[in-house]
């Protein structure tokens, strides 16, 4: 055998081991490739999860945040309605005939004797004609006398002598007492 035939079979041979590493090394790193982009894509849709839930959990808060500015819009609307309401029914009440006034300062006197039988009245100074009028013939006012006049829109005032007790039976509180006691049952008719 001479050295060329050597050389070529020990020349073949290293191809055939060359080729085998190499196909080695191409099924190794293809391989790894496959791991790695199973990997990213992993990671990719792990993202993308992380991305749709951020994203739902973003809309969730500024659907919320939305749904709340307009129903405390809508509460505001409403309350400055029912305030006008009040208003309204306060001013009508305020310009019901001088008779009505009369009835009404009469019986809020007869009321407030019960627990202030001495005292200073005060009343709207276009009822202060009335009032005058009230203490000074009826007998039972006896112990009152008129005080000076208050912006209120009718009603009376009550305080005693000393100054210690005060009874506020003007029209702007009764009607605050009723609108208190029944501003729910007047939302739920005006608003549904």
């Amino acid at each position: 055998m001479g050295l060329e035939v050597v050389i070529e079979e020990i020349r073949a041979k290293g191809q055939r081991e060359a080729e085998l590493i190499r196909q080695e090394g191409q099924q190794e790193a293809m391989q790894i490739l496959k791991s790695a982009q199973e990997r990213a894509e992993k990671i990719k849709l792990d993202a993308d999860g992380k991305v749709e839930k951020q994203i739902a959990h973003i809309h969730n808060q500024e659907v919320s945040a939305a749904n709340l500015k307009v129903k405390r819009q809508l509460l505001n609307t409403q309350k400055e309605l029912l305030d006008r309401v009040c208003q309204a029914a306060l001013a009508s009440i305020s310009g019901l005939p001088a008779d009505f006034h009369r009835a009404a300062m009469k019986e809020l006197l007869e009321r407030a004797s019960k627990e202030i039988p001495d005292g200073i009245v005060h009343c709207r100074e276009r009822d202060l004609p009335v009032l005058k009028e009230l203490l000074t013939k009826d007998p039972a006012f006896r112990g009152y006398s008129p005080g000076k006049a208050l912006e209120i829109e009718g009603g009376i005032i009550v305080e005693s002598r000393d100054g210690e007790l005060q009874l506020d039976y003007s029209y702007a509180t009764f009607l605050e007492q009723v609108w208190e006691t029944g501003l729910k049952d007047a939302s739920a008719i005006l608003f549904g």
